[in-house]
């Protein structure tokens, strides 16, 4: 596994975690890229949780949601959690009428 310093500045290993930047737009064309390069870390790394920081976000499309999805399986099946920080207004909205509420932790 390569070390943090190696690591893309969107995806950062901090302790047990797998800590990803979610860029300024979150659309069919972006999830593909960062669902493939989640799970490599996922795997690759063996972080026990997920966490998405959406600070910088303005715009998701459902896609989102399926990347939140895929790494919920992916992760659970080792027994970790996915995590959301930073969630504006509408992407929170957004995540609560998917349910994902109930099976991702929203933080402040």
């Amino acid at each position: 596994m390569a070390d943090a310093a190696r690591m893309a500045g969107d995806y950062q290993i901090i302790d047990n975690y797998l800590c990803i930047r979610m860029p300024e737009e979150v659309d069919h064309h972006r999830s593909d890229e960062i669902c493939k390069n989640a799970d490599h870390y996922i795997l690759e790394s063996q972080v026990g949780n997920v966490v998405f920081d959406f600070e910088d976000t303005h715009f998701m499309d459902s896609s989102g949601i399926g990347i939140l999805i895929g790494r919920y399986k992916l992760i659970s099946c080792f027994g970790g959690k996915v995590f959301v920080l930073h969630a504006g207004r509408q992407i929170r909205r957004m995540l609560q009428l998917a349910g994902l509420d109930r099976i991702v932790e929203i933080m402040e």
